[in-house]
């Protein structure tokens, strides 16, 4: 006879909340929802259920595919590589601007869902050749339990762990990810203190403060500003985001600033060109050494120069390395400046779908 589930397997319990009288608080995101017996939290994922938390989409995936780590965007990290991409449904933050909104703002449901076990998942990854897997899409901690196991099994058979983050996880929750094995963070910063509170009702610094705890515990991490029209493209609010950038993470950590287009519910228009070379110059000026644009169509700005005799080391095109002039140690065969790059370059790799 088969065992009798209390519940459909994407129904998991979960260890990661606390009781509060009568009710429960999730400890997963900074949002930290508190649960009254059926209530769902704000990323559709998780649900006290007989006065505990439950993941209710453990492995309901609304995606899976093989992608390059330079389209994350991550440029310092296991260079040209391929990860195996995956992502769930739903999201704790709300931003009206969302690229993914199709699986963001979307509650999940197993009948539209690819339901993998995280074995599985990682046997897929060796399957197609990736060298990683990476959560992406939508927030990631949002299947937080699902990416635990993951990064396990993940770890077990060589293969790196990274996700795409808001960066709006407690230090709880990032503790756990980082002992699992996720060694690699791609954080937005949506903005400023004023953007985080008109759009988002949360708080930057906690996700400065996330990233530099990733840092200071032997991760990889690079900062991505998606700089959108009316939200966050001010220059007092740029400004604070590269001073903080600085005060937090330091010239070293890689700062992505990327052009926004019209998307969901914010139909601004995008950013002004301009206001992405102003925010690059003053992140230049500042002292950041690794500063890219995305999003346009100027691909030389996502190509590494040494930042001491500005020789061109690591040539990009179309989210693939085309030229790489570092040699084995990762320093600059001029100078001999050393480049931060987190695991190895994979030569010759080009990204097939499948």
């Amino acid at each position: 006879m088969g065992m009798n589930r209390l519940h459909p397997p994407w129904i998991k319990e979960s260890e990661h909340y606390e009781k509060v009288d009568d009710k429960i608080r999730c400890l997963i995101c900074e949002r930290k929802c508190v649960l009254r017996e059926g209530w769902i939290g704000v990323c559709w994922n998780h649900k006290n259920i007989d006065g505990k938390l439950y993941n209710i989409a453990y492995g309901l995936l609304s995606a899976v595919e093989s992608r390059p780590i330079e389209i994350k965007p991550l440029f310092h990290y296991w260079p040209n590589s391929t990860a195996l991409t995956f992502s769930g449904w739903g999201c704790n933050f709300r931003c009206p601007w969302c690229q993914n909104h199709s699986l963001s703002q979307v509650k999940p449901d197993p009948n539209r869902s690819i339901i993998l076990s995280p074995k599985k998942l990682v046997i897929e990854a060796l399957r197609r050749g990736d060298e990683g897997l990476c959560a992406s899409f939508n927030e990631p901690t949002i299947h937080f339990e699902y990416i635990l196991d993951v990064a396990e099994n993940a770890r077990k058979y060589g293969l790196y762990s990274m996700i795409v983050t808001n960066g709006y996880m407690t230090l709880y929750s990032l503790k756990k990810l980082i002992e699992a094995g996720v060694n690699g963070f791609s954080i937005d910063i949506k903005g400023c203190p004023e953007t985080y509170k008109r759009f988002l009702g949360a708080d930057p610094e906690i996700v400065f403060r996330n990233a530099k705890y990733a840092i200071d515990n032997n991760c990889h991490v690079e900062m991505v500003f998606l700089v959108v029209t009316g939200a966050n493209d001010w220059r007092e609010c740029i400004e604070w985001v590269i001073d903080n950038h600085l005060k937090y993470l330091g010239e070293d950590t890689p700062l992505h600033i990327n052009k926004y287009y019209p998307a969901y519910k914010y139909w601004k228009p995008a950013t002004e060109d301009k206001k992405l070379f102003e925010a690059y110059n003053y992140a230049r000026k500042e002292g950041i050494k690794y500063v890219y644009i995305g999003n346009i169509a100027d691909e030389r700005y996502q190509d590494t120069y040494c930042p001491r005799c500005g020789k061109l080391l690591i040539k990009r095109r179309g989210y693939r390395v085309i030229e790489w002039n570092l040699d084995k140690d990762n320093r600059c065969p001029r100078c001999n400046e050393k480049i931060p790059i987190k695991g190895k370059y994979i030569p010759g790799k080009h990204i097939v779908f499948i």
